[in-house]
């Protein structure tokens, strides 16, 4: 090997090491940031659903009641900013009168933040976004959604489940949708040993929005 290779590669290496070091000063940014902004937002109840739910969907309208009802219960509401599900929640907690906060996220499609956040933050990264959505939230709701919504439910419940994170009520929203896979982790997680049968009780199933909004009320102390 050439000491001219071996040079270009330490110059490579470096750059790698001054540009991981700028990242974490951003990554540090975000982390005041949010700190900062959703200090001031107690009670909240985080939200998650699909981007791609439109207006008039019923999904989206039991959304918007559930949000509305809950901000009108003193909640405010808890949403990643962006539109269908998410948009749904902002719009509920705004005609509740309560804040509306959308944690927005970059990304190359479907994200961009709805007219019905009134306090907005931008995320980078998808795990300190994640972070805010825990931290400040005293109840989480699912309502149907992919992969983000999958992946936001999922570590709510590792949290729990680890004790990591204090217990608070985590309710999926629609038992036509969230029921395949819960009967899914009892067939084959439960089965197989790889969860216990007192992790099944750390969520629940409810359809009515009314109901969801009794159980977070109930369960939940302000």
């Amino acid at each position: 090997m050439s000491p001219t290779t071996l040079k270009d590669r330490q110059y490579i290496i470096d750059i790698a090491t001054v540009q991981d070091s700028w990242r974490l000063f951003r990554i540090l940014a975000e982390f005041v940031d949010g700190f900062e902004v959703l200090s001031e937002v107690y009670p909240a109840v985080s939200i998650f659903g699909s981007a791609r739910v439109q207006p008039g969907d019923e999904v989206y309208e039991k959304t918007v009641i559930i949000a509305r009802e809950l901000a009108k219960a003193g909640f405010n509401i808890i949403t990643g900013g962006g539109p269908g599900i998410m948009e749904a929640g902002n719009k509920g907690a705004m005609e509740g009168g309560a804040k509306s906060v959308g944690l927005n996220i970059e990304l190359p499609f479907e994200q961009k933040l709805n007219p019905y956040a009134n306090v907005s933050i931008q995320f980078r990264y998808f795990f300190i976004r994640k972070v805010m959505f825990v931290k400040y939230a005293q109840a989480y709701i699912g309502m149907p959604g992919g992969f983000g919504t999958l992946d936001e439910i999922f570590e709510a419940l590792t949290l729990i489940q680890t004790k990591r994170l204090k217990s608070f009520p985590v309710i999926l929203v629609g038992s036509d949708y969230w029921n395949g896979l819960i009967q899914w982790m009892k067939d084959v997680l439960l089965a197989r040993n790889y969860i216990s049968p007192e992790d099944l009780d750390i969520f629940m199933v409810i359809d009515n929005p009314k109901e969801v909004v009794r159980m977070i009320k109930r369960l939940v102390v302000t």
